[in-house]
């Protein structure tokens, strides 16, 4: 469906049925100004084998991962999700500003109560700003480890990209795999208080690849042609580690994050943490051979993880003997903590005229929030965390509880005690977050707490580290925006010092940004998307420890700043 275009011509998918230019849906006859697209995904139970075990996966379509969703910037797909799983799950476009339509951001008992088993739910996704990769996942428990996909965002029409057109584009997405049931996993550590099991290998589309038992023959393969080069959208949806990624002998160039793009960055390695995207170029300038594609974690946490590495193989066309032992990428240990800076450090918005920043220069709404691993006191020391107490997490020491109703019903029509609206602006407690802590910190409070912002404030959140529990860097993702990096550190954020550090010229645009280990990060935006907001942790386990709030952005003067009438068919709580 061309950009504009109103002609007559008939696409069926799924449930929906849709004409050139018109779409019909739920009774309603529309022209879209932009492309309109049509998907269905049907969640269910399928059979994999990996790590020479069979086991039963709840995936989307039947594949892990699941299905590419192509749009181009400003595109509107409708997505028709069916549930032929045993319990209910969500879905969640991450990455996708969503401009008013918090109906369609997906987390669960947060914008939307969860599909139930054998009902469907169409999720309006609208696109405006975003321009590269981004991704979708299931937003409820640990389903996204096996439900998830990429987001395709090409230019729009009549443009291009800020790069030299590539031979041909690649969908990587590293992700975890589990001999276990994830559900029943976080289920069993929910109940007992205890770590989760770590994941037993990782995998690049699907495939652990070497040098893991039962998959070397099965490890994925992208082949490329001499000379050429690549565009490879990878994707983090690992569940609780940060990755360093690279591919043997090759260079890689780094031109896009978060569906934004950044100044050219050429390495041998990245590091990406869980929910971030980045869009790199390859070229295929090496002898013609095997080569592996690798990634391993980082993490700088006492906690127990998976310490195994994932891989799959770049394979030249052409003819020559293939090698028996193909090189391997030389990629930093799991505790680099400067290797991780320097790539991280090295990020910049590209800020051109095509594709300009606008930073908030100007601040009227201060927000800072400590990022914590707590624990609450079991009776007799019961449960299964460290001193018998049950493993938990903080934002401001306020371990976040979800509701039965979620907050945007609750929001919007006005209902009480389903959430209190004092989500601190600044921490109940001021110690040295960094360094030596009292126990009035180790145990937080639990509660469901929402934040309110008047629409148009300029808003700055500094995330503050705390040395609390197990210290590590925690990815913060907030739905509903992307926002600017403008600063991180280690140590104490200072009111005085720290912002002369800040980059406000080109930071960059992202959804997802790490919080060093014992530091802090600082973010920007201007809250002109109205709704309910979903802010967590990344890491899964924090994220199901309480690693959560919810920020509000009220309406402004103007039905065109406030969020749009609730679609019809939302899920039911009951």
């Amino acid at each position: 469906m061309e950009k504009g275009s109103c002609s007559m011509g008939v696409k069926k998918m799924g449930l929906m049925l849709a004409f050139l230019g018109f779409l019909f849906f739920d009774g309603l006859l529309l022209c879209s100004a932009y492309n309109v697209h049509h998907y269905s995904f049907i969640l269910k139970e399928t059979n994999f084998t990996r790590l020479c075990t069979e086991k039963s996966m709840f995936t989307a379509d039947g594949k892990w991962p699941g299905p590419t969703i192509h749009v181009r910037k400003g595109d509107t797909a409708f997505i028709n999700v069916h549930n032929d799983g045993d319990y209910g799950v969500t879905i969640h476009w991450h990455g996708v500003r969503q401009p008013r339509n918090p109906w369609s951001d997906g987390p669960e008992n947060i914008t939307q109560c969860p599909i139930k088993p054998g009902t469907n739910f169409t999720y309006e996704v609208i696109f405006s700003t975003e321009e590269g990769t981004l991704w979708w996942h299931a937003h409820s428990d640990w389903s996204r480890a096996t439900i998830h996909g990429a987001i395709v965002i090409l230019p729009k029409l009549g443009t291009t990209y800020p790069f030299p057109e590539p031979y041909a584009e690649q969908v990587l997405i590293l992700a975890e795999w589990f001999n276990g049931d994830v559900k029943e996993l976080i289920d069993d550590a929910t109940e007992t208080g205890g770590d989760p099991t770590p994941s037993d290998a990782y995998a690049i589309n699907g495939q652990p690849g070497f040098p893991n038992n039962c998959s070397n023959d099965t490890s994925f393969r992208l082949s490329v042609q001499p000379g050429k080069t690549y565009l490879l959208r990878l994707i983090n949806a690992v569940m609780n580690e940060e990755m360093f990624f690279g591919i043997a002998k090759h260079n890689i160039t780094v031109v896009a994050q978060d569906g934004a793009y950044i100044k050219p960055i050429s390495t041998s390695y990245i590091m990406i943490t869980p929910g971030q995207t980045m869009d790199i170029l390859l070229t295929a300038n090496q002898a013609a051979s095997y080569y592996y594609i690798a990634a391993t974690p980082f993490f700088d946490s006492g906690a127990p993880f998976d310490s195994s590495n994932t891989s799959a193989i770049l394979e030249y066309t052409g003819t020559y003997t293939p090698p028996i032992s193909p090189p391997y990428p030389t990629l930093p240990n799991a505790t680099d903590k400067d290797a991780a800076d320097n790539f991280t450090t090295r990020i910049r918005s590209l800020a051109s005229p095509e594709h300009p920043v606008d930073i908030p220069q100007t601040i009227t709404k201060r927000i800072t929030i400590t990022v914590s691993v707590n624990q609450i006191l079991c009776a007799n020391a019961s449960c299964g965390g460290p001193d018998g107490n049950r493993l938990a997490a903080s934002l401001n020491n306020i371990s976040f509880s979800t509701p039965s109703i979620d907050f945007l019903q609750a929001y919007y029509g006005n209902l009480s005690s389903v959430f209190d609206r004092d989500f601190p602006d600044r921490p109940p407690y001021v110690f040295n977050f960094t360094g030596d802590v009292g126990n009035n910190t180790l145990y937080p409070s639990v509660g469901r707490k929402a934040h309110l912002i008047k629409y148009g404030e300029s808003v700055e959140i500094v995330f503050q580290g705390t040395n609390i529990g197990n210290a590590e860097n925690h990815p913060m993702h907030l739905h509903g925006f992307s926002f600017y990096l403008v600063g991180t550190g280690y140590g104490n954020f200072d009111n005085v010092t720290s912002p002369k550090t800040f980059n406000l010229k080109d930071p960059p645009e992202v959804n997802t940004i790490g919080v060093p280990k014992n530091g802090w990060a600082v973010i920007r935006f201007v809250a002109d998307n109205p709704g309910v907001w979903f802010m967590h942790c990344h890491l899964e386990r924090h994220a199901s420890w309480g690693m959560d709030t919810v920020l509000i952005v009220e309406n402004g003067p103007t039905n065109e700043t406030s969020i749009r009438p609730p679609p019809p068919n939302l899920p039911t709580c009951s």
